[in-house]
């Protein structure tokens, strides 16, 4: 009898483990401890050949995984919270999404993307939000610079980060205060050499050439996200081509005179009627950055996303999933963005509304998409030049590194079909 009730107990329990079919990784505040590295989980599974769908607004944008026990074990070694869903459980909460009563949506992840991280050869991973979130989380990405951009390397990868790079080529506007630096000199020297051997007798010239096959990338189906001064300084050099807006000390000659009137607005991803900034000494592009006349104390410095219908508007959804609305602000040499220079088809899905700008952009160029997002370091208020790096082990749940990994996802969805 006894040997009896053992066997019920260990085929009851058998049975209990044939019905648990789903890995639910929760990414609300409450239950995930980790949400950075679960974005990680979800990468490693699609490259690991595993079916992955994203439960949007639902419980801050679960992912849900198929049960195995490696993906478990992963989830256990890179402290990623999981819930173990039967099938009827998990059929249950995808009825739920599925109501149309329900603002959610769920999105089928097909396969992980190629990422390419665009920076500077020997750039420490603390330099960049991006490089750093990618470690972080483990997710694989390749590091490219102007030589393989201009060797037609994007024809590789599916998603394009652009660092904190100055495309106008005004070594980042830091002559002001950094002229006499060793770091800045050696920069500048670095940059004048590259281009001479990339057969470019100016570094503006050469950086051109860049952005227009970054913009080539886009255009045939590409992904493209950027962050800080890569945002505005991509796109004024695409406006200024063939205009000099190089003062002496950065290029050698004289600007063109009047140049403001020569910028071409209809060749920019996302800002218009900018006006630039001529001073050679100030630490600023153009008046689509916002950091000098912004009006806002630290503790109250915080932007908005904005809610879309999941099941209508799935891209800005899948971009704005979070487990809070409410993100707390940060500076950068581009802090956010004026909205009134803003195209009328660019998507502001976070924003400052009482102060006028925008934080978080979203937009099409071609078959592709872009984002910009304002600011440096989503956990470092007030990034400056050495300071140290971010120790994202502090930040594992940071609402806006989420959205940088967001975007890291998103080439991964299905694409659906139009209603129309």
């Amino acid at each position: 009898m006894r040997f009896k009730n053992t066997l019920y107990i260990v085929l009851f329990l058998v049975s209990l483990s044939a019905k648990a079919s789903f890995v639910l990784l929760p990414m609300d505040p409450e239950t995930q401890q980790n949400h950075l590295k679960a974005y990680g989980i979800t990468y490693w599974a699609l490259d690991k050949q595993y079916k992955v769908s994203w439960l949007l607004n639902y419980r801050g944008g679960s992912f849900l995984l198929p049960d195995a026990p490696e993906i478990r074990k992963e989830c256990q070694i890179r402290g990623v919270s999981f819930e173990v869903l039967s099938d009827g459980t998990a059929n249950g909460i995808l009825d739920e999404i599925s109501s149309p009563s329900q603002n959610m949506e769920t999105v089928v992840l097909e396969k992980a993307p190629k990422i390419a991280v665009y920076t500077p050869k020997g750039k420490q991973p603390w330099d960049d939000a991006v490089t750093l979130v990618l470690t972080y989380a483990e997710i694989p990405f390749t590091p490219i610079y102007d030589e393989e951009v201009l060797n037609d390397a994007l024809l590789l990868y599916d998603w394009l980060h652009l660092h904190h790079e100055d495309f106008t080529g005004q070594y980042g506007k830091f002559f002001g205060a950094y002229r006499n630096a060793p770091w800045y000199i050696e920069q500048k020297k670095e940059a004048e050499a590259l281009a001479t051997k990339l057969g470019y007798s100016k570094v503006s010239q050469e950086k051109l050439a860049v952005a227009t096959k970054i913009r080539n990338f886009v255009i045939g189906g590409g992904f493209m996200f950027a962050m800080c001064s890569a945002t505005d300084s991509f796109d004024i050099a695409l406006s200024a081509e063939g205009v000099d807006i190089c003062e002496p000390m950065f290029d050698g000659d004289e600007s063109d005179a009047n140049y403001q009137t020569k910028i071409d607005y209809n060749n920019t991803f996302a800002f218009k009627d900018y006006i630039l900034e001529r001073n050679p000494m100030a630490y600023e592009f153009s008046n689509i950055d916002v950091t000098n006349t912004r009006r806002v104390l630290p503790d109250v410095d915080y932007f908005s996303l904005m809610e879309y219908s999941a099941k209508w508007d799935p891209i800005p959804t899948m971009l704005c999933q979070n487990h809070t609305q409410l993100i707390k602000g940060f500076m950068g040499q581009t802090t956010a963005f004026d909205s009134d220079l803003i195209k009328s088809n660019v998507l502001v899905m976070g924003e400052n509304k009482q102060n006028g700008e925008a934080r978080y952009i979203h937009g099409t160029k071609g078959k592709g998409m872009f984002t910009y997002y304002g600011g440096h370091d989503p956990e470092d208020y007030q990034h400056k030049v050495g300071d140290a790096p971010t120790v994202l082990d502090l930040h594992p749940n940071s609402p806006g590194y989420r959205l940088i990994l967001n975007n890291v996802l998103f080439p991964a969805a299905r694409k659906k079909k139009l209603k129309t």
